[in-house]
């Protein structure tokens, strides 16, 4: 039965609706309006009424078109169908005047008709409705957890910061789906710090919502709540919750929850209130109609214990969400970030209407660093836009100099407050803001003002200005912003002078705010500012008085009790304490305060908190060392002295601009550790503008993966000339190849350079930029060291090197250089070189964990790193080869911060996940695949096969695949490039580059998209999109030979009296081999290691197989060819029945007769399949180790987690895996993701993790492994097992 208000609601709703929609209907032309019914949709595609009918385009009128509408489709849907079809007309202006009318503007119940809030003059109030049309778009960060959660819910620090899954996002996505889920969230927290922007924009998305631009397919309904005016109601049911919005549709209670799902709650300034919603718990409201305390049914709405479908927008300040955690149900966190740089200059061009002022105004806030980094809070820019723009009516020259928001806050209310209200009045306004804040309160009552002397005079003039805000429905009053309130606390506390109300003003405040979140209150960040000393002068100046600062050595005391027993470092969420250290700018203090600070951690993620720490850094003496994102899995531990700054958002080119003024008066910083951080050519100008202050002692710069272009390295040196301290340099990982390889040497020939470390590992190097090295060596006698690993020199530009080493000049003693493909006459002439010159160290690379202490040219020694050897003395000199193991593993991909484990997730599938942690390069070298990322990123590679795919898209006559095929999954806009592997030999005359193409498959069809650039082994695409992709080549003429790598196989099984073989030829595709492997292992084969063919060969060529032994291979005749790894591949078999001293087997061209291959096969190569053989020759599937064979009872029984870690922190696991495993819910979660990285461990780091689990869990393992059947201990069985 339909209820009273469905009866009287729905037809005035549709009165109303179609008499505002007939009215602009008639003011269309007579041709208008006739298109616009013939735009409209059929009726079966509206889902309308049979009964109703639109009336004819040649006999209606705008009033019964309209009528027709409304009736059809129906209220809503008549209005955003007309919106539609005025836009598809290209009537702009009708839909912009549609659009101000809001045609569906809900009734007003009649029980608050005369009960508006009245607005505030719209010149004075920042909440008014000019700022609501000035309001620019919001960084938000969704996150995967709020910043520091344990610390908000322990109240302790936490040390170490958790990696989390983190991205910018759009206002449009809050309710999309969160991070690793594929449904959207049905609570989202906006939280950040006051004054960010939280409210206006939830105020925002009710308005976007009434005007049809936001949520419109999700949400029927969207209700706006401030809890500041909630908590002046003691109870209430949800229907008069529901009512109680001004804005409320005309619909019955029924009918609005008849569909939960289609609600939306705006919850504002929910930590506002003095609500404990954890004590409202026991007694949750359950039925939308039963009348609860207010905290009690707010709090039934964010358990979901009422209305569980319905969704929920919530806003609180970031050091408030302690209290609302435990009553939250799987909410989502996106945290408000303020405007980015060029959101503050749009905000001003749209505050100033006249251009020639939004100009001046933005000018003279850029001329001021610090205050355009402030401008990133929407409240600071309006504060600045409104100071400016009083300047500008008043004549006066511009000039706002403020370096803190405390010294902002003091300039407007200065010049906002009329001369005769300053002083005695302004007092007992600062009295009443201190009183509220001391007991919890932001809404008070006429006889609060009055009480505290505010007589209605002085209410209307604060009204007025814009400092007040009248609630008419309560007949109470507020601060127009809760920041206003407390700043003028703040004035309050520091006008104090006795000492015994000091010390109860910080006990009240610690009370309201508790001791953890104080230092994040703008009550005490105002309260340094204030008792600064430009504050001092400036409330002397307007109260007239002499303050003593006794509050400043209070403040002093309370800050070096925050720094008491955190002298060797600070938490990573300390940017709250360093803003009130900032807002007071007094260095006698910030001395005291950190003069024996030793090293910290710090999270930022905003310019305003970059500003605070760089301010705050210059005042770390004990500091030699800082870090920007530290990552990777085999980093060293952090030691001190040293400070390592975080941060989960991508860097901009004003990020990099603050962050290098740290250079400019830091003389105690030594190093700086960049490395894994994208930088581009505007950030790199940055720096060396920055290398050259005068007070810039740096000696250690590391840029490693930074990106860096031959450009960059062009600007980086020019910065690097200027500054005579600079000793050490590693460009590592950088792709800038031989042109920017140049630019460095010819400058460190041209001028003195005083380098004596250089590292230029993995840079793309080649022969051609090392004559200019060699020159570089001879004319640098300072340079000791350099590292040129992972280039490809060659023969020919290892030979130049040599000459340039030679020179009596050069005196490097030690030289990383990849030698397992030079030439053994180059060979020969490295080893003649060490001999000739005994001070001279030449090495292969090494493990990171290989931890030899460094001794720098001055003797000192550095023994917390290992990025070099301890050079001998050149008497002591080895004169041997001195092999050292690769610096990283196949099976890793290999990064600016070293080898970064792949987690297996589908063997089966060949589905890979890696976990790249901080931006730069990354290089997978069992793959040959290669990443450029710009920010921390997870990325899945599922490799693939060509057959299906290809045969379905592409004709086989014209394109041939060049290389594997990834189907690759990343976050949008992380990868800046990826490196395709493709395996056609570019040396070979045959090829035009030309021809590579990238295809992707999507759905049923292809895109081919042409390459960024095509290089020696890879294909490069910028800025890539995926989908299944791989490199393919065009094929004009099918008789044409391509000129490819090639590969040749070779397996082997043992058996009683002879030895069988079957060989491959293949060309270089991992993605193949990787199949043939998995084929060869189910029969037991094991696979010899051996070199590739001399040559590039050609597809389509015949070679045939011949062998030292009379052998039968069959067949003996193999045709190099294509074929996808989901194909059967062709092979040759032949057995041996002994092999004596070994046999030699011989590959030939059939056409020419030229050998393309050889090899040796001796029987102590040889093993059977269940014996363990150096992984260095064979591949073999051996048997299980214990931790592998017993991981389900492991997984299942293990109960204490912690320690296992601990005894493999640093040795087996990394920071970042440590971390990952401790951040799983459960013990058996952490156990699972502990082996999902023990895939890529050696036997050896199994070892280790059974010792951990002996040591920590020893009646487990003497059950297993009596449950295997041995009585004594795992060495025992250890031994058997290999």
């Amino acid at each position: 039965m339909a209820s009273e208000t469905d009866v009287v609601g729905k037809p005035e709703m549709a009165g109303r609706v179609q008499q505002r929609l007939a009215g602009i209907l008639e003011v269309m032309s007579k041709e208008e309006l006739k298109e616009f019914q013939l735009r409209l949709p059929d009726k079966e595609l509206c889902g309308s009424s049979p009964g109703a009918t639109i009336a004819q385009p040649e006999k209606a009128d705008g009033m019964k078109v309209a009528s027709d509408m409304v009736a059809q489709y129906g209220e809503q849907q008549a209005w955003d169908l007309a919106l539609h079809t005025w836009e598809q007309m290209g009537l702009s202006e009708l839909c912009a005047q549609a659009r101000k009318e809001v045609a569906l503007k809900p009734r007003v119940p009649e029980l608050y008709q005369n009960q508006r809030i009245k607005r505030p003059c719209p010149t004075q109030s920042w909440k008014s409705d000019d700022f609501q049309q000035q309001f620019t778009q919001l960084l938000l960060l969704q996150r995967s957890q709020p910043r520091d959660s344990k610390f908000l819910l322990s109240g302790r620090s936490h040390h170490r910061v958790v990696e989390e899954q983190v991205h910018l996002m759009d206002v449009r996505d809050l309710f999309g789906p969160g991070l690793g889920t594929q449904e959207g969230p049905h609570t989202v927290i906006l939280h950040g710090v006051a004054g960010i922007g939280k409210s206006t924009l939830a105020r925002q998305v009710r308005v976007a919502w009434e005007e049809g631009w936001l949520y419109r397919d999700r949400f029927q309904h969207v209700f706006y709540f401030n809890c500041r005016e909630l908590a002046q109601t003691r109870a209430m049911s949800l229907t008069e919750l529901i009512t109680k919005d001004l804005d409320a549709p005309a619909a019955s209670i029924e009918q609005i929850l008849s569909q939960t799902k289609k609600l939306l709650f705006i919850l504002d300034n929910l930590d506002e209130p003095k609500w404990d919603l954890k004590e409202q718990r026991s007694e949750l409201c359950l039925h939308w109609n039963q009348q609860q305390q207010v905290p009690t049914l707010l709090g039934s709405l964010l358990e979901k214990t009422l209305l569980p479908e319905a969704s929920l927008l919530i806003t609180a300040r970031i050091t408030a969400l302690g209290k609302l955690i435990p009553s939250l149900k799987q909410p989502h966190w996106v945290e408000v970030l303020g405007f980015s740089e060029s959101a503050r200059k749009e905000y001003f061009y749209k505050y100033f209407t006249d251009k020639s002022q939004a100009i001046r105004a933005f000018s003279l806030v850029e001329s001021n660093q610090a205050l355009l980094t402030m401008c990133l809070m929407p409240l600071v820019s309006w504060l600045v836009c409104t100071c400016l723009k009083q300047q500008m009516e008043q004549g006066q020259q511009l000039s706002l100099t403020s370096q803190t928001t405390t010294a902002l806050f003091l300039h407007y209310f200065f010049n906002t407050l009329q001369t005769q209200f300053l002083g005695t009045k302004l007092r007992v306004l600062c009295s009443l803001a201190a009183g509220g804040t001391r007991q919890g309160k932001t809404v008070f009552s006429q006889g609060d003002l009055l009480k505290h002397g505010l007589d209605e005079t002085v209410i209307s003039t604060l009204l007025k200005k814009g400092i007040l805000l009248e609630h008419p429905m309560s007949l109470s009053y507020s601060f127009i912003h809760l920041c206003f309130q407390e700043f003028f606390a703040a004035m309050f506390f520091a006008l104090e002078d006795e000492r015994e109300e000091i010390i109860e003003d910080v006990d009240k405040l610690i009370e309201v705010y508790g001791i953890n979140n104080l230092s994040g209150t703008p009550t005490m960040c105002f309260l340094f500012g204030l008792l600064s000393d430009e504050g001092l002068k400036e409330m002397e100046s307007i109260f007239k008085c002499m303050l003593h600062g006794k509050w400043a050595w209070q403040l002093l005391l309370w800050a070096q009790m925050e720094f008491h027993g955190r002298r060797s470092s600070l938490p990573p969420y300390s940017w709250q304490l360093l803003h009130c250290l900032y807002e007071m700018q007094h260095e006698g203090l910030l001395r005291q305060a950190m003069g024996e600070l030793q090293g910290m951690r710090m999270y930022v993620q905003t310019d305003m908190e970059l500003l605070m720490f760089t301010y705050c850094f210059k005042f770390f003496h004990c500091v030699k060392r800082l870090q920007v994102n530290e990552g990777g899995q085999h980093r060293q531990a952090w030691r001190h002295p040293r400070v390592v700054l975080f941060s989960c958002v991508p860097f901009t080119d004003a990020w990099w601009k603050i962050f290098f003024s740290i250079l400019q008066d830091s003389p105690s910083l030594q190093e700086l550790d960049l490395s894994g951080n994208f930088l581009s050519y505007s950030a790199i100008q940055s720096l060396c503008e920055a290398l050259k202050y005068p007070h810039c002692h740096l000696e250690t710069l590391r840029l490693a993966g930074c990106g860096l272009t031959a450009e960059g390295c062009k600007e980086l040196v020019c910065g690097m000339s200027a500054n005579s301290n600079l000793s050490s340099l590693d460009l590592s990982f950088n792709l800038f190849l031989d042109a920017g390889a140049e630019h460095i040497f010819q400058k460190m020939t041209q001028q003195n350079c005083e380098l004596w470390q250089l590292r230029l590992v993995n840079c793309g190097l080649t022969s051609s930029c090392c004559q200019d090295l060699a020159s570089t060596l001879s004319a640098s006698p300072s340079l000791t060291e350099l590292d040129l690993q992972q280039n490809d020199l060659g023969d020919l530009g290892v030979r130049l090197l040599c000459e340039g080493l030679r020179q009596p000049t050069c005196h490097l003693r030690l030289l990383c250089l990849d030698q397992t493909q030079l030439s053994e006459e180059v060979t020969e002439m490295l080893q003649t070189l060490k001999k000739d010159k005994r001070h001279l160290l030449i090495v292969n690379p090494w493990k990171p964990n290989l931890a030899i202490p460094k001794e720098t040219p001055g003797g000192g020694d550095m023994s917390d790193d290992t990025s070099t050897l301890k050079l001998p003395a050149p008497e002591s000199a080895p004169t041997g080869h001195l092999h050292m193991e690769p610096l990283e593993t196949e099976d890793d991909f290999w990064g600016p911060t070293g080898p970064v484990a792949i987690e297996v997730v589908n063997e089966e599938k060949s589905l890979y996940r890696v976990h790249l942690p901080v931006a730069g390069s990354y290089h997978w070298p069992n793959m040959g695949l290669h990443f450029v990322v710009r920010w921390p990123v997870t990325i899945e590679i599922e490799i693939c096969a060509w057959d299906q795919l290809l045969r379905k898209t592409v004709p086989q006559d014209s394109w041939m695949a060049a290389g594997p095929l990834f189907d690759i999954k990343a976050e949008p806009g992380a990868v800046a490039a990826v490196y395709l592997p493709h395996f056609v030999a570019l040396e070979g005359e045959h090829v035009d580059i030309s021809m590579f193409q990238v295809a992707h498959f999507k759905g049923e069809g292809i895109l081919l998209e042409k390459p960024a650039r095509v290089e020696l082994h890879y294909i490069v695409l910028e800025n890539p999109s995926f989908s299944p992709i791989g490199v393919l080549l065009r094929m004009i003429h099918a008789a044409l030979r391509i000129p490819v790598i090639a590969n040749v196989l070779l397996y082997y099984q043992l058996y009683s009296e002879e030895v069988a073989f079957h060989l491959y030829l293949i060309p270089s595709d991992y993605s193949i081999q990787k199949a043939i492997d998995d084929e060869e292992k189910k029969f037991y084969f094991l696979r010899l290691h051996k070199p590739p063919p001399l040559t590039p060969l050609y597809l389509g060529s015949h070679y045939t197989l011949s062998g030292s032994e009379n052998m039968e291979i069959i067949p003996e005749e193999l045709k190099l060819c294509y074929r996808s790894p989901g194909e059967p591949q062709l092979f040759s078999e032949f057995f041996v029945g002994h092999l004596g001293s070994g046999i030699r087997l011989h590959m030939k061209d059939k056409k020419d007769g030229t050998v393309v291959w050889e090899a040796v096969v001796k029987t102590g190569y040889l093993r059977h399949a269940a014996t363990l053989v150096s992984p260095g020759l064979i591949d073999v599937p051996t048997l299980s180790h214990f931790v592998d064979q017993y991981r389900a009872q492991l997984v299942a029984r293990v109960t204490s987690v912690d320690p296992v870690l601990d005894r493999l922190h640093g040795q087996v696991l990394s920071e970042e895996q440590y971390e990952r495993v401790r951040a799983e819910p459960t013990k058996p979660d952490q156990m699972r993701r502990l082996f999902s990285f023990s895939t890529s461990w050696d036997w050896a780091c199994k070892d280790q993790l059974y010792q951990a689990l002996k040591e920590t869990h020893p009646h487990l393992i003497m059950e297993l492994l009596e449950m295997w059947g041995y009585k004594g201990d795992y060495e025992d069985y250890r031994h058997l097992s290999r």
